[in-house]
C-alpha cells in the first residue's frame, strides 16, 4: 500500500505527536508513505472570508503537486480539516468545470495544472478500509486490555461527505481498537461538535460542548481523536470546561495512531506521549502495568 502522504500544518506543530506517531504505525503495518515535496498550507477556514479562489487554488496546488509528483496514488491526509479542504476541491471541481478551470489558470502561474486523478484519503479511512483491524490485531504485540476507549471522531472527517462512515453514529474507530485489546465505551457522542474555532470567538458556546463530551466519557480511561482541533480542545480547555459546566472529570486524550503505535511495540516516547497537555496518572500506571498483556 502506498500513499502521498500532506501532513499539513498543524501535524509540523501542535500536533507533531499526531505526524509521528502516524507515520510510525504506517510503517508498522507496512504502508509506504511519499510526502508531496513543497506542499503548502491548505488555508484552513481563515482564508474563505478573504477570497474563495484562494481558498481552493491553496489545496488544489497540493494536489497538482502530488498528481505530478506521487502519481497512481491516493493522498492521506491526519488532519480532518485539512482533508475536508482537499476533499471540497476534489468535489466542487468536479461539479463546476468553469470553478475547475479558473483554479488550474491560478495553479498555471507556477506551471501546475490539477486534472482530478488524485483521490482523498482521511487516515482513518486507510486504516479502517484498506489496512483494516485484521492486519492491526496481527501487527499488535501488547493487548491494551483493562483500558476502556471513547472514540471521538469530531464533525469534519465525516461532513458534509460522509464517504466511510455515518457521521451521526461513526463506529470506523471500533474494530480498530478492539483489535488492540480495550474495551469500546458505548457513547452517542463520537460525531458530536468540539466547538472547533468557537473557542476562539464564543469561547462560552464551546466550553458547553466540551463539557458534554468530557462528562459522556467519564466512565473511559480516555478518549481517542483523528482531529487536531479537537485534540486541542478536549485537551487544552478541559479544566476550563469542567469548571464552567459543573460536570465531568479529567480524562487522557490521545490521537488514535498513538494508542495504536503503544500496542504496536512503540513506547510513550516513540508516540510523544509527552507532548500530551491532558494524560492521567491513572492512564499512565495502566500503561505501565504487567497486566498489559504481551502477545
Amino acid at each position: 500500500m502506498k500513499y502521498s502522504y500532506y501532513p499539513g500544518c498543524s501535524l509540523e506543530s501542535g500536533a507533531v505527536e499526531y505526524d509521528l506517531s502516524s507515520r510510525e504505525v504506517l510503517r508498522l503495518l507496512g504502508v509506504e508513505l511519499t510526502e508531496i515535496p513543497d506542499w503548502t498550507c491548505c488555508g484552513a477556514s481563515a482564508v474563505e472570508p478573504v477570497s474563495r479562489l484562494l481558498t481552493l487554488a491553496l489545496p488544489a496546488r497540493n494536489l497538482a503537486l502530488a498528481e505530478r509528483e506521487v502519481p497512481d496514488a491516493d493522498m492521506l491526509v491526519p488532519c480532518s480539516a485539512c482533508y475536508l479542504n482537499h476533499m471540497r476541491v476534489e468535489r466542487e471541481c468536479e461539479a463546476d468545470r468553469k470553478l475547475a478551470a479558473r483554479v488550474n489558470e491560478a495553479l498555471s502561474a507556477e506551471g501546475l495544472s490539477r486534472s482530478g486523478t488524485v483521490r482523498v484519503r482521511h487516515l482513518l479511512d486507510v486504516l479502517a478500509r484498506d489496512v483494516g483491524p485484521e492486519r492491526v490485531g496481527q501487527a499488535v504485540v501488547r493487548r491494551l486490555e483493562g483500558l476502556t476507549v471513547a472514540p471521538y471522531y469530531g464533525c469534519q472527517v465525516l461532513r458534509p461527505y460522509p464517504l466511510f462512515d455515518d457521521p451521526e453514529r461513526p463506529a470506523s474507530m471500533e474494530p480498530l481498537l478492539k483489535a488492540l485489546g480495550v474495551e469500546v465505551l458505548d457513547w452517542d457522542m463520537g460525531g458530536r461538535c468540539c466547538g472547533a474555532s468557537l473557542m476562539a470567538t464564543k469561547r462560552a458556546a464551546a466550553l458547553a460542548l466540551v463539557s458534554a463530551i468530557l462528562d459522556a466519557a467519564s466512565e473511559a480511561d480516555l478518549i481517542v481523536t483523528v482531529c487536531p482541533m479537537c485534540q486541542m480542545n478536549l485537551e487544552a480547555y478541559q479544566k476550563e470546561a469542567i469548571r464552567s459546566g459543573g460536570r465531568g472529570r479529567p480524562v487522557s486524550v490521545l490521537y488514535l495512531p498513538q494508542l495504536m503505535g503503544l500496542a504496536l511495540g512503540l513506547s510513550e516516547d516513540d508516540v510523544l506521549l509527552g507532548k500530551n497537555m491532558a494524560v492521567t496518572d491513572a492512564l499512565r500506571g495502566k500503561l505501565r502495568a504487567p497486566a498489559a498483556a504481551t502477545v
